[in-house]
């Protein structure tokens, strides 16, 4: 028995054992750079009173001029939504801190998000809404409307740059690339640069808007076989 392990060890000693050549491993990324399609706003109207009823009421009277305006200008109703509405009291206190504070009257806003997709109108919009008594503005983003193209071109560039860096990498260490064994997505990313400005910062000529672009980012790791040395 022990002749036949010995016989057996030999054998396997003889034979051509495959070197695992080792893996590459790779971070890709891409960028797509693409003009905004589409405008989120979100501003509303603020107003204090001596009554609750006096504040709310007038807030309804601009919030609803501001939606008219939209209407007129084309938005579409399931591009409008009322994000906060609140009615708080005023305190007054007095100089010590022993007396009483006293309510004074009552503040009442509402806040909306609107999504604008002409941006040809979003200046005037803007403008208009303003001067019918929006005084709550609290900034503007641009975004795309389907930003799944641009997703797929900057994940085609990930993987691109990936490749060719698995390359450059392979000729410098003076082995060769395999197959493909792993490809792992990092993430996306779709940053919307933003425009922040006061509601008293517009213009008789309409609020000046500069759209620029947006970045769409892509990163990728991939994993590569290194060839066996011939």
């Amino acid at each position: 028995m022990q002749f036949l392990q010995k016989i057996a060890l030999v054998t396997a000693l003889a034979l051509p054992v495959p070197l695992w050549a080792g893996e590459l491993t790779v971070q890709g990324r891409g960028t797509v750079e693409q003009a905004p399609d589409m405008a989120v706003i979100s501003l509303g109207a603020r107003y204090q009173a001596f009554t609750a009823k006096e504040a709310m009421s007038e807030v309804n009277k601009r919030t609803q001029a501001a939606l008219d305006i939209m209407e007129r200008l084309g938005v579409e109703p399931r591009d409008m939504q009322t994000g906060s509405l609140y009615l708080n009291p005023v305190w007054e206190r007095g100089d010590n801190r022993i007396d009483v504070a006293r309510i004074k009257g009552y503040e009442a806003g509402n806040q909306m998000r609107v999504r604008i997709r002409d941006l040809s109108i979003l200046g005037s919009a803007l403008d208009e809404m303003v001067s019918d008594g929006v005084n709550a503005f609290n900034g503007l983003s641009f975004a795309l409307q389907d930003p799944s193209h641009a997703m797929d071109e900057a994940r085609r560039k990930a993987v691109a740059d990936a490749v060719s860096k698995a390359k450059l990498y392979a000729e410098a260490a003076g082995v060769e690339l395999g197959a493909v064994l792993s490809i792992s997505e990092g993430g996306i990313s779709v940053p919307q640069p933003r425009f922040m400005a006061r509601a008293e910062m517009a213009m008789d000529s309409g609020v000046p808007v500069a759209a620029g672009e947006l970045s769409t980012q892509a990163t990728v790791s991939i994993v590569f076989d290194i060839k066996e040395a011939e």
